[in-house]
C-alpha cells in the first residue's frame, strides 16, 4: 500500500520559515517524480514544485511565485520529500500536500496546514 504522510506545517508570521516533510512507503521512491501542491480555502489545487528522480536528472521546477523562496529536495535513502519555505507571506496560507507522479492526479497524503498570519 502506497503511503504519503506530510508534517511540519504550523502557524508562522509573515517573513517566517517552515520545513515540510513527506514520509513515504509502499513504492520505489527513487524512480518517481515527486511534487508539492497546495490548496487554500475556496481555491483550486495549485502546483508548487516538482523534483524529478535521479534517472531524469533530478531536475527541479517551481511555480513562479515561490521561486527563490521555496526549496524542494528529496532523500532517496529515507524515501522522504522536503519543502523548505522561506519569506512566507499570507498568500502562502494553504494545506500543503506531497504527490507522487503527476501533480494533479497522483496519490497524495492527508496534508499539513501552513498558516501565515501576524
Amino acid at each position: 500500500e502506497e503511503k504519503l504522510t506530510e508534517s511540519g506545517g504550523g502557524l508562522v508570521q509573515p517573513g517566517g520559515s517552515l520545513r515540510l516533510s513527506c514520509a513515504t512507503s509502499g513504492f520505489t521512491f527513487n524512480t518517481h517524480a515527486m511534487n508539492w501542491v497546495r490548496q487554500a480555502p475556496g481555491k483550486r489545487l495549485e502546483w508548487v514544485a516538482t523534483i524529478n528522480p535521479s534517472n531524469a536528472g533530478s531536475t527541479i521546477h517551481y511555480k513562479d511565485s515561490v521561486k527563490g523562496r521555496f526549496t524542494i529536495s528529496r532523500d532517496d535513502a529515507t524515501s522522504t520529500l522536503y519543502l523548505e519555505l522561506n519569506s512566507l507571506n499570507t498568500n502562502d496560507t494553504a494545506m500543503y500536500y506531497c504527490v507522487k507522479g503527476h501533480w494533479s492526479s497522483g496519490p497524495r497524503g492527508q496534508g499539513t496546514q501552513v498558516t501565515v498570519s501576524s
